[in-house]
C-alpha cells in the first residue's frame, strides 16, 4: 500500500498522478488503462482542491493498494463536505459555474474507473474510492 499526504494545492495533482502511475506499473497496464486511472486521480484531487477546501489550503490523503484483482485508490479531504452526493454526481452539475467548471469530474471518474464510491459529511470532508480491474501478475 502507498499512503500519501499533501497540501490541497493544484500543483500537487501532478505528484498524485506520478505516484499512481508508478504503482500501476507493476500490473503492466496498457497505455489506455494508465491514462484512465491517471485522469480519474486528477479529477478526484482537483475536486478536493476546488471544492473541498475552496480558498483554504487543507490536507489531502491518498491511499493506493491492490485488493481482489483491483487497484483501489482512495482520495480523502477533510474540507467542507458535499451536501447532496447524488446531485453532485450528476453530469454537468457544478457549484462553481462562474469559475468555468464543467461539472464533469465525477462523470469522468465513473467513465474511466470500474467503480466509484463517494462518501461525504458536511463539515468533515469527502472520501472518493475508485477501483479499476487489473491483471495481477
Amino acid at each position: 500500500m502507498i499512503h500519501l499526504e499533501f497540501d490541497s494545492q493544484s500543483e500537487n495533482e501532478g505528484i498524485a498522478r506520478m505516484v499512481t502511475a508508478g504503482y500501476m506499473m507493476k500490473f503492466d497496464p496498457t497505455l489506455e488503462e494508465m491514462a484512465d486511472v491517471k485522469t480519474a486521480v486528477s479529477e478526484a484531487v482537483t475536486n478536493c482542491v476546488v471544492h473541498g477546501y475552496e480558498k483554504e489550503t487543507g490536507l489531502i490523503q491518498m491511499d493506493i493498494y491492490e485488493e481482489d484483482g483491483n487497484v483501489v485508490i482512495k482520495v480523502i479531504d477533510f474540507g467542507v463536505g458535499i451536501e447532496d452526493v447524488e446531485k453532485a454526481m450528476e453530469p454537468m452539475y457544478t457549484t462553481k459555474p462562474t469559475q468555468e467548471r464543467t461539472g464533469m469530474g465525477f462523470s469522468f471518474m465513473e467513465a474511466f474507473m470500474d467503480e466509484v464510491l463517494v462518501e461525504s459529511k458536511l463539515g468533515e470532508g469527502t472520501t472518493v474510492t475508485m477501483k479499476k480491474k487489473v491483471a495481477v501478475k
